[in-house]
């Protein structure tokens, strides 16, 4: 029965891994970062993008709300993190894990023996092949879900005209000014206690080809574990986060390939500047749907963990780039649309 338990645990292991790291491209599906006095506030929608995840994690303290708690506000390196251990794990193998010792504590009270509550080694290997269909299936229909709903509607109709991959106009849907979907400025928007804070920025055709190219140089940086890179294109704030996920893939002996980063759409979500210690900061919200191919391996034998490195995936986020005038733009935050 010990053989057969640690099969079992070794089963498990691999789903802990799987389920850890879906959609391990940078930021794995999270939102975090500073975008100065607008960090905790929510970006305009763009029609890329109607919708956005609040921030989760930032150094900026929360101060829209007085006395509110201010969950994820950390420094780089110092993350509160879940308590360690198979059972303090949260989603499924916290869950999968649970539920084999609750199984075994039965059996113990019942005077059977441990691995009595646990059934047949037949029973146990049953239930965690559910588990991996269960958990195979949810990923198939959460994919399909997210490919129907990311196909935005435009004016006229599914006949009517498309834009290019990233509008330069910006003057459109009124979001230069920081406003909703041409909304006046300063009127007041679900997220914003007040209407957007600092001074409207206009942007050239420039700017935007400039959030083109860091999209795809970011994504294969962090392919590469290259760090230099991200050092220059992130800020030090988003070096740190990002450094401490390449650090945990390091640890598990993976290896995130990115690669054929494409943008599909994007358009300009708030644009703005405002005083800050340094003197003044320029900050540009950039609402952008890509795709790329995303493969976790094992960087010893490259052998595929998660992913296809032939099929492209696509993801919609709003980035947050931030410079001193006339310096360059940088990562200063991620948020998932």
């Amino acid at each position: 029965m010990p053989r057969a338990l640690l099969a079992v645990l070794a089963l498990a292991a691999g789903l802990m891994v799987a389920t850890d790291f879906a959609e391990a491209r940078v930021g794995r599906s999270g939102s975090f970062g500073s975008r100065g006095s607008r960090t905790w506030s929510t970006p305009a929608p763009t029609p890329t993008a109607p919708t956005a995840q609040p921030m989760q994690r930032s150094a900026t303290p929360n101060t829209t709300q007085p006395g509110a708690t201010q969950p994820g506000v950390t420094q780089p390196g110092a993350a509160a993190r879940p308590a360690g251990g198979l059972f303090n794990r949260p989603g499924l193998m916290g869950g999968l894990m649970g539920g084999l010792l609750g199984a075994g504590i039965f059996g113990l009270l019942m005077g059977t023996g441990f691995f009595s509550g646990l059934g047949s080694l037949a029973g146990i290997l049953g239930f965690v092949l559910q588990m991996v269909l269960i958990v195979i299936v949810a990923r198939l229909v959460l994919g399909w879900w997210r490919s129907r709903n990311q196909q935005p509607s435009y004016a006229g109709g599914p006949a009517g005209p498309r834009p290019g991959p990233m509008s330069r106009d910006p003057h459109a849907e009124g979001a230069a000014s920081g406003s909703a979907m041409g909304a006046p400025d300063g009127a007041a928007r679900a997220g914003f206690g007040t209407g957007p804070r600092g001074k409207p920025l206009k942007l050239a055709a420039s700017d935007f080809d400039s959030f083109e190219r860091t999209l795809g140089e970011v994504q294969e940086a962090y392919g590469r574990d290259d760090r230099a890179t991200l050092d220059r294109l992130l800020t030090p704030e988003m070096a740190g986060y990002i450094g401490e996920e390449l650090d945990e893939l390091a640890r598990d002996g993976l290896v995130n390939r990115l690669s054929d980063v494409k943008l599909l759409q994007g358009d300009l979500s708030e644009a703005w500047s405002e005083p800050d210690e340094g003197g003044t900061s320029e900050y540009a919200t950039v609402a952008m749907r890509y795709e790329l191919k995303d493969a976790l391996v094992e960087r010893a034998t490259g052998r595929l963990v998660q992913g296809d490195p032939d099929r492209p995936t696509q993801a919609t986020e709003f980035w947050t780039f931030v410079r001193r005038p006339g310096g360059a733009w940088k990562v200063s935050a991620i948020q998932q649309g």
